[in-house]
């Protein structure tokens, strides 16, 4: 249970494992712990013989994570953008499947302090690893007019980034820089004129520097590439994404590695073999969405890795 008492529920949970398991005693990843759901039911359905790991930054994910006694398990606190290197460490050179459950977890958002929404008056921090790197607070309290106009523009995707810029910049100018979650939303609602209907405010710029605090598309970018080279063939890629700008990476990437590649330079010679299959688009059905809200902008895609050349 989450600070609000509103359990956490597991996206799309009986599709990714249903699509993500093709070998019941092969060796899984799952680069985003949370609280374990997606790891629980992988550990259900593969056999004693398998293996799963998994990655989070989040200390508290990894004391949650404590609660799992399955000698097949094991969790690394780190960025699944890190996995390659983090595997290798561990001896593993190949995996049959890797999942990625993207964005904040709910109990991220529910817990006030953590800085993650905008319903809740809390420190401004936003960090999913507590322990390292600047807090959004601090970014908004260093960084140029122009700097945070784009973060909040090419993140949050927000028509207004600049007028929020130049708030937040006019208020620490007057010896108040922001420090909270409340304040920050209060800025953002007088700067923001318009809005979509049943959408606050506050909504994108929040998204925005969520992202740009823990550098998530970045890492979406490192992860995909290290699951491509981890994939054993017949492997499985499972991304979950809750927003256009991930799920953008993510279609892009499936779309580029499943073509056949022709080398310029050598116009006879045989193409360069693709190196994913796009398997599925998911949405959550009805009954999901009724039951979970969170649910309704997941998109799950699934890919598979194609035979590797000798």
């Amino acid at each position: 249970m989450t600070q609000t008492g509103r359990p956490h529920t597991t996206v799309l949970l009986p599709e990714a494992v249903q699509a993500l398991v093709t070998q019941e005693d092969g060796l899984y990843v799952d680069g985003t712990f949370g609280r374990g759901g997606h790891t629980r039911a992988l550990l259900a359905a593969l056999s004693p013989r398998a293996r799963v790991v998994a990655f989070d930054r989040d200390p508290e994910a990894i004391a949650a994570a404590a609660a799992i006694d399955d000698g097949r398990f094991s969790i690394c606190h780190a960025s699944f953008g890190a996995m390659r290197e983090e595997l290798a460490a561990r001896g593993v050179e190949r995996v049959q499947g890797v999942l990625l459950d993207l964005g904040v977890s709910s109990p991220q958002i529910d817990t006030p302090e953590r800085g993650f929404s905008f319903r809740f008056d809390a420190p401004l921090d936003m960090r999913m690893d507590t322990t390292r790197g600047e807090t959004a607070a601090d970014f908004l309290a260093r960084a140029d007019e122009r700097h945070i106009a784009q973060v909040i523009r090419d993140y949050g995707e927000e028509r207004f980034a600049l007028q929020i810029a130049k708030a937040v910049v006019a208020r620490r100018q007057g010896g108040d820089p922001l420090r909270t979650t409340g304040e920050l939303s209060a800025l953002v609602a007088r700067a923001v004129k318009t809005r979509e209907p049943g959408q606050d405010p506050a909504t994108r710029t929040f998204q925005a520097l969520r992202i740009f605090v823990n550098a998530e598309l970045e890492a979406l970018e490192q992860g995909l590439s290290a699951a491509l080279q981890l994939l054993a063939p017949g492997g499985r890629l499972v991304v979950i994404s809750f927003h256009s700008l991930e799920d953008r990476i993510v279609k892009n990437f499936i779309t580029r590695e499943s073509r056949e590649e022709f080398d310029r330079r050598a116009p006879m010679a045989p193409p360069q073999a693709l190196k994913l299959k796009a398997i599925a688009r998911v949405k959550p059905g009805d009954e999901e969405l009724r039951a979970n809200p969170r649910a309704r902008s997941a998109v799950m895609r699934v890919a598979e890795r194609t035979e590797v050349p000798a």
